[in-house]
């Protein structure tokens, strides 16, 4: 199947590289020449513009768009609208409110362009490890995408099947989902960084209580000189709490024990907060995810383990490496 994929960064990049081993033809264009050429490569089509990219695509068009959430996103589907013509595709894979999901589509089904909003998990290590996709849109259009999403997604792999749904049919084992109408993908990845913000947290924070065991603080005795980087390793194994972010925080702590490589800066991305919004609008009490958030906020000013820790993670699983620790 051909796609037209928008931005070449961290993920876009990865993503055409395994839509291209799984056979598909991808046309490509970033605002850097040089990603184009780097992939062109590799196999894909590339494009030096948006004209140029609309022209190089068999109808019915379908681009991935795959920039930054917010202005870049917006300039980038008001360009393409003006391109594309009934029955094209456009997909925002990136972290887009859903709000302005629904608004988007509603002005593109004017004109009777489909858009597809894809709430995509993976970060950098998508390529190997494959994408969680969570879809909406129009069920058919979404539907007839399926093919790209099933090539990105991660596959059912060596996980075990939850032993009530044996039996049953259907996308969520493969790793893509089709979550509704429009709007409904980028809601359900909103609410799922919501979750990893508190997650992270957690560990963060017990990490941290775990470096201060030995603090002068605590009577002699109950003082203990603890290896964090060998608990999160044994942690990894058996335990209750084991996940993919504590392997993250086990290979961060295994490369620098004390994490000095990272100030504790750590930003967010938007979804904390419109989860916290949403959470608001609906009555519902989420005190772990709100706190998490507001623990990154205090990040940026002042930075303990437990902020160190946060930014390991987030470098580990999407290369964001803010502010680095001087010196």
């Amino acid at each position: 199947m051909q796609l037209g994929m928008i931005g070449l960064g961290k993920m876009g990049a990865n993503m055409v590289r395994r839509l291209l081993r799984n056979g598909h033809e991808c046309v490509v264009f970033d605002r850097n020449p040089d990603s184009v050429h780097a992939l062109e490569k590799e196999g894909a089509t590339g494009a030096s513009s948006l004209e140029d990219l609309a022209v190089k695509l068999a109808q019915p068009r379908a681009v991935w768009i795959m920039v930054p959430a917010g202005e870049a996103t917006e300039q980038t589907v008001t360009a393409l609208a003006d391109l594309f013509t009934t029955g094209d595709t456009i997909i925002d894979g990136g972290n887009s409110y859903f709000k302005d999901d629904v608004r988007r589509s509603q002005t593109l089904a004017a004109n009777g362009i489909h858009y597809v909003d894809v709430g995509t998990s993976g970060g950098l290590w998508g390529l190997e490890r494959g994408y969680c996709l969570m879809l909406g849109g129009p069920r058919d259009t979404v539907e007839r995408l399926y093919p790209i999403f099933r090539a990105l997604a991660p596959g059912r792999g060596d996980i075990p099947a939850t032993p009530e749904r044996q039996g049953m049919t259907g996308t969520a084992e493969e790793g893509y989902l089709y979550c509704g109408p429009s709007g409904a993908g980028h809601f359900v990845k909103m609410i799922h960084n919501g979750i990893e913000y508190g997650i992270m947290q957690a560990y963060a924070e017990g990490f941290e209580i775990l470096t201060e065991a030995g603090g002068k603080q605590l009577p002699e005795a109950q003082r203990y000189d603890l290896n964090v980087a060998d608990i999160a390793e044994l942690w990894r194994r058996g335990s209750v709490v084991g996940s993919w972010l504590l392997d993250l925080a086990a290979m961060a702590l295994a490369e620098d024990p004390k994490l000095d490589r990272y100030s504790g800066f750590v930003e967010d991305s938007g979804e904390g907060r419109w989860a916290i919004q949403a959470a608001i609008d609906e009555a519902v009490s989420t005190d772990v995810l709100a706190a998490a958030l507001f623990r990154r906020f205090r990040s940026r000013k002042e930075h303990t383990f437990a902020e160190k820790t946060l930014s390991a993670m987030r470098q580990k699983f999407g290369g964001h490496l803010e502010q680095p620790a001087k010196g």
